[in-house]
């Protein structure tokens, strides 16, 4: 099966300032804006924003 090209890797990085990482993916062609997204940081044990890095 052929790994779709439109979909990029990004790299989400905590807002909370304790350098905690996620890797997901995204639609190059659908989401064209910086991806934000809510999760868990274990370092601070609490769910913070999470912003797509270059």
């Amino acid at each position: 099966m052929a790994r779709s090209e439109s979909r990029i890797k990004v790299k989400l990085r905590s807002t909370a300032g304790t350098g905690y990482t996620y890797m997901t993916t995204k639609n190059k062609a659908n989401q064209r804006e910086r991806l934000v997204m809510r999760k868990y940081d274990p370092v601070i044990r609490k769910h913070v924003e999470f912003k797509e890095e270059k």
